[in-house]
């Protein structure tokens, strides 16, 4: 690796896991084996943008990760950005990359980059891609005009916020895209151009430090009844988050079954459409947005289901509940209403 430049900025490369580390096991299929230090000593680059510290507190596959493992990099994060270090990379997988940037924008604080990565082909793939995802995620941790916009995530030279950003595609290096807000911007010429800025939400006091705390997350689908839904609180969920199709519609029959849970714990309305928000005040028949609203449930705003749902959670093991959550939820979910 060559020399590090004096009065450098110092990054922190935080190593979970994920297809990046990955290489061939003893068996079939890669499996992950590098850790934080060998993905640095193998992008020489990398000493030219930024003095980097990696650490691996864990070597897993981006679905083994637990809101645990996350709240416990969060708190590392937070420690670590208050002291000398400009900003911060987390390595992970790519099948919850949206996830985990959107918990760790949640969680930790102040205005320093910390910027999610990871890659689509493994170390040892022929046009691997994560040497260049991990250079160009260094090149705007340290950058100041990368600051105050909470966690983001960088791929394929494209620079996303943490709220916006959905894994598009299953194969495709690019396959990262922000469809409700836009990318960012993107890394050029050694450089993060940053085009759009986004209203960072607050940080959750306490979350970094909260429980475990199960929430349901339902996909209504074309003559769906809503059965299951009465069986949730026996299996120990505390809140539920409705995917809805368009704007914020059910079929009639699960609305009773809804307004039911209602009563029991928190219910967010959210959209299964990748892009757009639930509406408010539109339409009026039985299981439309306006009545599923006034029955108690919680608007989702444009968060789709998956971001929804761990905002829900994250709240819940913070300690809020009833009208102190609903505020906080949609302070968070709108941070621009």
């Amino acid at each position: 690796m060559a020399a590090v430049s004096a009065g450098q900025s110092k990054v922190l490369l935080v190593s979970l896991g994920g297809t990046i580390t990955m290489t061939s096991g003893a068996g079939p299929g890669i499996v992950p084996t590098l850790t934080g230090a060998d993905l640095v000593r193998a992008v020489p680059a990398l000493a030219e943008v930024a003095e980097i510290e990696a650490v691996s507190p864990f070597r897993l596959p981006g679905p083994s990760l637990t809101f645990a493992h996350l709240r416990e990099v969060a708190r590392l994060l937070n420690e670590r950005l208050a002291g000398d270090i400009a900003g911060a990379i987390v390595v992970q997988g790519t099948d919850t990359i949206e996830e985990t940037a959107f918990v760790l924008d949640c969680l930790v604080g102040g205005d320093k980059p910390v910027i999610v990565t990871g890659a689509m082909r493994g170390a040892e793939a022929p046009g691997a891609d994560g040497p260049a995802n991990l250079l160009a995620s260094a090149i705007v941790a340290t950058s100041l005009a990368a600051r105050g916009l909470g966690t983001l995530v960088v791929l394929n030279e494209t620079i996303h916020a943490a709220r916006f950003v959905q894994k598009a595609s299953t194969f495709l290096p690019s396959t990262f895209a922000s469809l409700s807000g836009g990318p960012l911007g993107s890394v050029i010429e050694g450089a993060a151009r940053i085009n759009l800025r986004v209203t960072r939400s607050a940080v959750i006091v306490g979350g970094d430090t909260g429980t475990d705390q199960p929430v349901a997350l339902i996909t209504a689908a074309l003559g769906d009844d809503g059965r299951m839904l009465a069986g949730l609180p026996a299996l120990g969920y505390r809140g539920l988050v409705i995917e809805a199709m368009g704007v914020g519609h059910v079929p009639a029959a699960m609305v009773e079954a809804l307004a039911n849970l209602t009563e029991i714990f928190p219910v967010v309305l959210s959209s299964r459409v990748a892009s757009g928000s639930v509406f408010a005040k539109t339409y009026g028949f039985s299981g439309s947005e306006t009545d599923l609203l006034g029955r108690g449930l919680i608007p989702g705003g444009a968060l789709g289901g998956l971001k929804a749902r761990l905002l829900l959670s994250l709240l819940l093991g913070a300690g809020l509940q009833g009208q102190p959550l609903r505020d906080a939820f949609l302070r968070m979910a709108l941070p621009s209403a």
